[in-house]
């Protein structure tokens, strides 16, 4: 007789413990302990339910390895197909998360019926009845079927097939039967396999159903497209070998109440990762933004106190974002730094460096900071325009408004050289800005773009003067290269 051993696993971060405890001693969460039974099974029948990939391998010399270029399969959707690396790579397992009502379900649905008419499709619900698909699909199929090429008369394409259901083991019958080339599991969180007597969700059940849908997709060659729900930190919900099974993890990212979304790739194993996708939220579903700098910029007021452009790299796409900044007379004995989009701890350095280095008084200032678009910037290429932004609502004088700033500020005040300045640079000129300023380089470098005035300032308080300078002002102290 099989025996039975309880458990305690934590959901975050899946540590696992004999007895329940409140909080987690490795991720630190709270509650997050739920009990699990496992049913302990017989050596010679554990032996026989032993998986592989496609059976016994045989070691060989790296050199006898044949590498061929696999084709990818191709996605309509542009935006979606340059976050994936240029296409879907057969027999891979995409992970897409995303917090709820952002539309993950959406951009899924969309995506197959854009591929339904070249692929056979299997849609897998657990959240979902099949007629609240279909309702979803109505407001899709337009613009699905006319990037997909269906033909007009048939309203709906007849290789995708839908399909409610949470039991693991009756979805990869219903793959057996169907043969699909592209499988969507909505979502992992609601997939079970009952030998577990924890419930779906849990971390065992999660690690156990991905594992399983991976070998699937490297030993049929069927593309599997994971949604998994997220935490309220923002995480991927279940444990992080969850993200370490798939081969590529994509986050939907946005503010509800905002019409754009960014598709954003943290993980690719056929492609770059950071790469970032801009969709518009409509009535008839994701809208691809194929230039999103235009849109960002789009409502920008020129010549108002505390606004400048930035350029920030986003994978290999650069964008040019307005961040906003303001400052107000703190009303408390502690000043605010509220940051939207920025880090919060790298706002509090570039405060106490435009006090301390550039000589502007912020200590008893409140500071907000947004980055309009709901754009979210990691890299510290921003810097400037970030302190541009504060200064300039600081002194209530406006920033250039054909101007671009770009680069790093260190702690002495001194501007560092991002990387990929000349593709940062092109893509300023592109959307008709005349001046960039930038840190000065100190080493040989090639030539920088025509047709675009680089002013090249070695300090923070260099370039925010250059930044202020209007007609009756004197010359500015950084050196000007044409």
């Amino acid at each position: 007789m099989a025996k039975s051993i309880t458990r305690y696993v934590c959901q975050q971060c899946g540590r696992v413990a004999a007895s329940y405890m409140g909080k987690c001693p490795q991720c630190g969460s709270f509650n997050s302990m739920v009990e699990e039974v496992i049913q302990e099974v017989a050596p010679a029948k554990a032996a026989g339910a032993a998986r592989g990939l496609g059976g016994r391998a045989t070691p060989r010399k790296i050199g006898d390895v044949a590498v061929e270029a696999e084709p990818r399969i191709e996605v309509p959707i542009g935006e979606f197909s340059r976050v994936l690396g240029g296409g879907i790579v057969p027999g891979s397992i995409v992970l897409v998360g995303g917090d709820p009502g952002i539309g993950k379900s959406t951009l899924m649905l969309q995506m197959t019926l854009a591929m339904a008419g070249r692929k056979r499709v299997l849609y897998i619900s657990g959240e979902e009845s099949e007629r609240q698909i279909k309702m979803r699909a109505d407001r899709l199929i337009a613009p699905a079927a006319k990037q997909s090429g269906v033909d007009k008369g048939a309203k709906f394409p007849d290789e995708l097939f839908l399909v409610t259901e949470t039991n693991l083991q009756t979805i990869l019958e219903h793959v057996r039967d169907v043969k699909p080339d592209l499988l969507i599991v909505d979502s992992i969180q609601t997939v079970y396999l009952p030998e577990f007597e924890s419930s779906a969700g849990s971390v065992s059940q999660v690690r156990e159903c991905s594992s399983q849908l991976r070998e699937l997709a490297k030993a049929h060659g069927v593309s599997v497209f994971i949604i998994g729900h997220v935490t309220k930190e923002g995480a991927i919900a279940g444990p992080r070998v969850l993200e370490h099974i798939v081969d590529t993890v994509l986050y939907l990212e946005g503010d509800r109440f905002q019409a754009y979304r960014l598709l954003r790739s943290v993980k690719n194993r056929f492609g770059a990762t950071a790469e970032v996708g801009v969709f518009e939220m409509r009535e008839n579903g994701l809208a691809e933004v194929p230039n999103p700098s235009e849109v960002f910029l789009a409502e920008r007021m020129v010549n108002v106190p505390g606004s400048a452009i930035a350029v920030t790299m986003e994978g290999t796409r650069p964008l040019l974002v307005e961040i906003q900044g303001l400052t107000s007379a703190t009303q408390f004995g502690n000043a605010r730094r509220n940051p939207n989009g920025v880090d919060y701890n790298r706002l509090m350095m570039l405060a106490a460096v435009l006090t301390r280095r550039a000589g502007i008084k912020l200590v008893e200032q409140d500071i907000y900071v947004n980055v309009v678009g709901g754009m979210k910037i990691d890299e510290p290429a921003a810097d400037l325009a970030v302190a541009a932004a504060i200064a300039s609502s600081m002194k209530d004088l406006p920033v250039r408004a054909d101007a671009v700033l770009i680069g790093e500020i260190g702690l002495a005040g001194e501007l560092r050289l991002p990387a990929q300045m000349q593709t940062r640079l092109r893509e300023a000129q592109k959307l008709g800005f005349k001046t960039a300023i930038v840190p000065k380089r100190l080493r040989k470098a090639e030539p920088w773009p025509e047709n675009i005035k680089i002013i090249e300032c070695r300090s923070v308080y260099e370039a925010l003067e250059t930044a202020f300078a209007i007609e009756r002002r004197e010359p500015p102290k950084g050196r000007q290269v044409a």
